[in-house]
């Protein structure tokens, strides 16, 4: 009972906290948020489109760039205005569709449409080339149609409209991908690379700056007066050791929630995604146990602890996978926990691996979880007594 009072205690003095609670809550969301957007990249572009007097061919281009899905599209009156918003990067392109276009297709003559980006911004050259994706198609259309009305009966309107349906109904040309070597997998793009990799991450950090607290209560002699009360050494050692084991399964409880809720992250199967964090939160607590009795101050704690957590984490593929780098830099980065943390995740999310795929993982987890609650232990009973 004297153990729990501890670790309720030390998990009332972090609620109480305000820059810990940001650590705990805010700033995981807001890096899942960044890097899930910038590793998925855009699938979506802004296109802004300027429309003097194009007619019907002009009006079924933008109604098959909204069709497609691939588009926000924004109208601006002018030419000089969309210039500015692409110059502003308020849209990735503008599409200008020229006066009398209808008039000039039907005669069998070209019309030339305006593109604005900028040939050296990756972005907008990928939303011109979509644009051009849905012109083509577009003028494939007007194409049939004219053909069909040189050499056989009906208006152009007429072989227009056959012509756009038989071109939603016919089978297009099908491109596959095959990973060649699907056990080099990574974790998927997008928010499914971010939430797992933070989850890893963040909980490992966070214990090592929690250990603070321990600093903390030593400098103060709190732990000498819990002795003198008297606590026995063994009850303060699990007392702290259930508060950092509690504090990291809270935040990776609500990473995983907000990342299945939030984003649509799966975690894959349910009973090995609860106990590799189950141990993920053991190799945590251990860490942060081990740091609150080596640091000398909590500022220490506050500062390295994190700093620590950080390279650690890159070593561990927390930022990038191994799977890029060279074999040394990756056998040196399973020197750490969250290599293997991280190598359990790709197994479950990427592979669709079970409780038995990820065995291994988990027991050199484990072997780290052991380790290091074994020297913390050691080292606060010594500090104790």
């Amino acid at each position: 009972m004297t153990a729990f009072a501890i670790a309720k205690a030390s998990l009332l003095r972090v609620a109480r906290d305000r820059t810990a609670l940001f650590f705990l809550i805010a700033l995981p969301i807001f890096v899942i948020v960044i890097i899930g957007a910038t590793v998925r990249g855009f699938s979506t572009f802004s296109v802004g489109v300027v429309d003097l007097g194009s007619g019907r061919s002009g009006s079924d281009l933008v109604a098959a760039m909204r069709h497609s899905g691939d588009f926000k599209l924004r109208e601006y009156g002018s030419v000089a205005s969309a210039t500015k918003a692409v110059a502003r990067a308020e849209v990735s392109a503008a599409l200008i569709l020229p006066a009398g276009m209808d008039a000039t297709l039907r005669s069998g003559r070209t019309a030339d449409l305006g593109i604005l980006a900028e040939q050296t911004n990756s972005t907008q050259q990928a939303a011109s080339s979509a644009v051009h994706s849905v012109v083509a198609s577009q003028a494939s259309r007007i194409q049939a149609a004219l053909f069909a009305s040189e050499h056989q009966a009906g208006s152009y309107d007429q072989n227009l409209a056959r012509a756009t349906s038989l071109q939603t109904r016919m089978a297009l040309v099908q491109v596959s991908t095959v990973q060649v070597d699907s056990r080099s997998n990574t974790l998927p793009e997008g928010f499914s690379y971010s939430a797992p990799t933070m989850l890893v991450l963040f909980v490992f950090i966070n214990t090592l700056a929690g250990a603070a607290n321990i600093v903390e209560t030593r400098r103060l002699g709190m732990y000498e007066r819990m002795s003198a009360a008297p606590v026995r050494a063994r009850d303060i050692v699990a007392g702290e050791t259930l508060s950092l084991l509690t504090f990291s399964l809270l935040q990776a409880a609500l990473i995983v929630a907000v990342g299945a809720i939030g984003f649509g992250v799966s975690w894959g199967d349910p009973l090995a995604a609860v106990v590799l964090i189950a141990v993920w939160a053991l190799v945590a607590a251990g860490v942060g146990m081990l740091a609150g009795t080596l640091f000398r101050t909590p500022e220490q704690a506050s500062v390295l602890g994190p700093t620590l957590g950080i390279l650690l984490g890159m070593l561990g593929g927390c930022m990038w996978p191994l799977s890029v780098v060279n074999s040394a830099v990756r056998s040196i980065g399973h020197a750490t926990p969250h290599a293997w943390a991280v190598d359990a995740w790709t197994a479950l999310i990427a592979r669709g691996a079970n409780l038995g795929g990820i065995a291994t993982d988990l027991a050199a987890l484990a072997g780290f979880a052991a380790v290091l609650m074994v020297a913390a232990t050691v080292r606060l009973r010594r500090q104790l007594t």
